[in-house]
This record gives C-alpha cells, sequence and structure tokens, in this order.
C-alpha cells in the first residue's frame, strides 16, 4: 500500500446504493479511502437534500478522484452537477457501470 492511500469519491443516483457499495468494498480492498453519499432511512426535506448535497461536494474536494456509479440510464440532475463539479476543480472523472445484480 502507498504511503498515503488515494482518496476516492463515488458519486451516482441513490438508486445503485448496492452498486456503489460494491464498489467501496473493491477500492477499499485495494487500498482506498472511499467517500461516498451518505444513506438515509427516513424521507428528507428539500432543505435537507440541499445540505447533503453541498456536503457530497465537500467529499469531492477531499478527493483524489471521482467514481459515477452509472446503470447506463440518464445521469441526473444532481450527479450531473457534481461531474461538472469535479472537472472543474481538476479531479478525475471515471465511470463504472453494473456491478449488483440485474443491469
Amino acid at each position: 500500500m502507498p504511503e498515503r492511500p488515494e482518496i476516492v469519491c463515488i458519486c451516482g443516483s441513490m438508486r445503485f446504493i448496492e452498486d456503489m457499495r460494491v464498489v467501496s468494498q473493491s477500492l477499499t480492498l485495494a487500498g482506498a479511502i472511499v467517500l461516498m453519499p451518505a444513506e438515509m432511512d427516513t424521507p428528507i426535506t428539500d432543505e435537507q437534500k440541499a445540505v447533503l448535497g453541498e456536503l457530497h461536494l465537500r467529499r469531492i474536494d477531499l478527493a483524489n478522484r471521482v467514481v459515477v456509479v452509472n446503470r447506463g440510464e440518464r445521469i441526473g440532475e444532481f450527479t450531473t452537477r457534481e461531474i461538472e463539479y469535479a472537472r472543474a476543480t481538476g479531479k478525475p472523472v471515471t465511470f463504472v457501470g453494473p456491478v449488483y445484480g440485474d443491469a
């Protein structure tokens, strides 16, 4: 493992949380520090959603690179914002397709 592990931020729709977990486990076992969206088990307000969105941008700030988890569907507004933000701050962005269950 390198002296200072790479920090990777996972982005994507919460519809793909199972895929995100698989990607997180794989990256962690490869020696990376993984940052990903917080999971909520109760409905959240629009205000809370905005706060969580800003927190995720700060995760991107901390990361060396961003991995977007997507199942080949249209990328939504929040994930598009995160991709644009990452690219604007010079973070490499890669995409991962279906990794869990049916595509």
